[in-house]
């Protein structure tokens, strides 16, 4: 094993994905602590978040969104120093990766802008991909570790930039599953049977990955949470403010992110995204 895969890391923030890296590190033969805000039955868990990353030499977050990496930061700071790195894997607002950027900085802590894309099967057999923003050798050095829960690291240059790549690839997701479920209800009201539908756009241009995963769920109604329709909701919201401080119009988003935000506030938010079909449903 190499020295790297011998250090002590935290990890913070048992979601979906983080509980699955988590798990993944641990096998890697990482000494591994675990801190979620609803505490869950692990025996790497810690009560106390600024106990649990206690002499750790890596802090990797995988929390829900900017508001929650500040309030977990700041009670943290103290214990940040003698730190290595700070590797947050979170989808979260610019500003907020800047001003950590500049805490750790401050705290002579590094710092790595490291969202991922890919879903819980993905997080469950290390397969994520890492968006990693900062100085090249930082990632470099932090390469085998990443490596252990992603299929895929690619560098995109300064702090802030994986942060931007993530929520914008994040809006094409959403607008994708918002034109199927369009589609989708056009073919069903006219008769077309699913798996008719389904085989057209397989074979047609527009088919993707995502529409191979997300469309037949949606026929069956299934939405077994891969990644939650809030959570999609909060990066639309992040991309709009993103487009506004840029004077860009991005219609087909707000109309995107309206619906989204009428489907949560009818129960939905825990749900995957696919549960935009929802709207169509009688």
């Amino acid at each position: 094993m190499s020295k790297l895969l011998e250090t002590k890391i935290s990890v913070i923030g048992m979601g979906i994905i983080g509980s699955r890296c988590a798990d993944n590190l641990s096998k890697s033969g990482m000494d591994v602590r675990t801190w979620n805000r609803t505490p869950k039955a692990r025996v790497d868990g810690v009560d106390d978040v600024a106990e649990s990353v206690l002499g750790s030499e890596i802090v990797a977050f995988y929390l829900k969104d900017g508001i929650a990496c500040r309030e977990v930061f700041e009670q943290i700071r103290l214990n940040l120093i003698g730190v290595d790195v700070l590797i947050n894997h979170s989808t979260i607002d610019l500003e907020t990766t800047h001003w950590l950027a500049a805490e750790c900085e401050a705290l002579s802590c590094a710092f790595l802008d490291c969202p991922f894309t890919g879903s819980k099967i993905a997080a469950e057999n290390g397969e994520l991909v890492y968006y990693a923003g900062g100085d090249e050798n930082l990632i470099e050095k932090y390469r085998e570790l990443l490596e252990v829960t992603a299929k895929e690291i690619i560098p995109v240059g300064k702090v802030g930039n994986a942060t931007v790549i993530k929520v914008a690839t994040n809006l094409i997701s959403a607008s994708t599953v918002q034109a199927l479920s369009e589609s989708f209800a056009i073919a069903s009201a006219y008769g077309i049977p699913a798996e008719s539908f389904i085989s057209a756009v397989s074979g047609n241009a527009c088919g993707s990955a995502l529409a191979a995963m997300k469309l037949p769920t949606m026929v069956e109604g299934d939405y077994e949470t891969h990644f939650s329709l809030d959570n999609m909701l909060k990066d639309a919201n992040i991309a709009m403010t993103l487009a506004k401080s840029a004077a860009l119009r991005t219609p087909g988003i707000e109309a995107t992110a309206g619906v989204m935000q009428g489907l949560c506030d009818n129960g939905s938010a825990g749900l995957d995204y696919s549960a935009l079909y929802r709207q169509f449903e009688k």
